[in-house]
């Protein structure tokens, strides 16, 4: 039988000077080396790939995370934001229900109508997010609806209000209040039908008569001008004051009169002093208030109107 010999590739290495170097080895060892180095070139490949993979998808980590970092950091400055606007905001409400009151309160007494809550005011009163199919605001459009409500309310208080409280206030102040004298005293003679002490029959009394001692001071009971100070057959010596918006109050039998016509008073301005003359039976002044040349009771007018103690 013949025997098989084995194939071997040899490499025959030379050096000058030196002996040659021989190599050699058989064709499996050659397949394998190659394959060696084929899977070494594979993984160093695969290898090389994934450190390149995983360095882009460090540096897209570090990316997303700086980003994220960013929008952290302007969520927080947004609900920082947001938290001071929504605390200006219930500031602003507060201001408005105190301003509001106030304003009612000065309509009330100018004559006006008082204020009704503008829908917007209802929904940011309301602004609780529940119920009634209502729309949450955010604290912008809170802060900006008080903003503007609070702006409405002032243009109000400045265009409308204050001319007309202006006006009332003028009025009040025109109003006779109390009695011309600043001592003790009583209505000895009140206003209305009454006796004629003089002679038979009844009278109209258009004023009240109130006692005093003769020469004791008399003072206007409003500011105003005097449009009459002279005698009368039934009021003696006698002065009338205009008050204006209709207001004008008379005063008489006086010892003595202390104005002249055309003279400006304050209240509580000194214009005579009480006497008997004309037609009296005694010291006292004669006290009558005339609304647009009408008289009227004086008993309402002697104390100040409720409004004062507010």
């Amino acid at each position: 039988m013949k025997r098989r010999v084995s194939e071997r590739y040899t490499i025959l290495i030379t050096r000058t000077g030196r002996e040659p170097r021989v190599v050699s080895f058989r064709p499996l060892a050659l397949l394998l080396a190659g394959l060696l180095s084929l899977i070494w070139v594979g993984i160093g490949s695969y290898a090389y790939y994934k450190a390149s993979f995983l360095d882009d998808t460090e540096q897209e980590l570090q990316l997303l995370a700086a980003q994220a970092r960013d929008l952290a950091l302007e969520l927080a400055a947004e609900r920082s934001r947001n938290e001071n606007l929504a605390g200006k905001a219930v500031e602003i409400l507060e201001e408005l229900d105190v301003l509001e009151a106030e304003i009612n309160r000065l309509r009330e007494r100018a004559g006006l109508p008082k204020m009704e809550p503008a829908p917007e005011e209802s929904e940011a009163a309301n602004n609780d997010g529940q119920g009634g199919g209502g729309r949450l605001l955010s604290a912008e459009d809170l802060y900006a609806l008080t903003t503007e409500r609070l702006k409405a309310l002032r243009a109000d208080l400045n265009a409308k209000v204050e001319p007309a409280l202006k006006e009332t206030l003028a009025k009040e102040a025109a109003r006779p209040v109390g009695i011309p004298l600043k001592v003790k005293t009583y209505i000895v003679s009140g206003y209305g039908t009454r006796r004629n002490p003089f002679g038979p029959g009844y009278e109209f009394h258009d004023g009240l008569d109130f006692p005093a001692w003769y020469g004791t001071p008399i003072y206007a009971t409003a500011p105003g001008r005097v449009v009459e100070a002279g005698w009368s057959n039934i009021l003696g010596r006698y002065v009338k004051i205009d008050h204006g918006y209709g207001y004008s109050t008379v005063y008489g039998h006086m010892s003595k009169i202390l104005v002249k016509r055309g003279d400006k008073v304050e209240r509580g301005g000194l214009i005579g002093k009480v006497g008997s003359t004309g037609r009296s039976s005694g010291p006292h002044v004669h006290y009558s208030v005339f609304i647009w040349g009408r008289a009227v009771n004086p008993v309402p007018y002697l104390e100040p109107p409720s409004y004062a103690n507010r």
